[in-house]
């Protein structure tokens, strides 16, 4: 839904899904500009959908595709990144799993959506072959 008013989306206040995972930005995660490197970002996204996929496949899975990300907002030095999963779609072997990444800056004061994707997760076996998710 658009603001009719402005013509743009309104802002995202609240994230989408269930905590999965909490870290605080460091110096040594930074990127030569001073923001924090997208890939620390994404691979705190990958953590997440796996404890969320896992969970859900009640046993291993594996990262199979990211779609739809997006880096919206930077992150700095001290700001708590907190990762959002959702289970959106599950087929005989794989999930779907809407990812959020918020960021409390410095830790205090209002939360905001900074990146977003979505995860493809396979269950697989312990040969690393797929397997079926089990109904839910």
């Amino acid at each position: 839904m658009t603001d009719t008013d402005t013509g743009t989306e309104p802002p995202d206040t609240q994230p989408r899904g269930e905590l999965a995972l909490r870290m605080i930005a460091m110096p040594a995660d930074t990127n030569p500009a001073g923001d924090i490197f997208g890939g620390w970002i994404m691979s705190l996204m990958d953590l997440a959908a796996g404890i969320a996929a896992a969970a859900r496949a009640k046993g291993r899975t594996a990262t199979a595709a990211v779609s739809h990300l997006s880096f919206l907002l930077p992150v700095k030095v001290g700001d708590v990144v907190c990762v959002y999963t959702e289970v959106i779609r599950v087929g005989r072997t794989s999930m779907s799993l809407a990812v959020e990444a918020w960021a409390l800056p410095r830790g205090l004061g209002d939360r905001h959506k900074v990146t977003a994707a979505e995860f493809v997760m396979v269950a697989v076996d312990e040969r690393g072959r797929p397997r079926p998710v089990p109904p839910a």
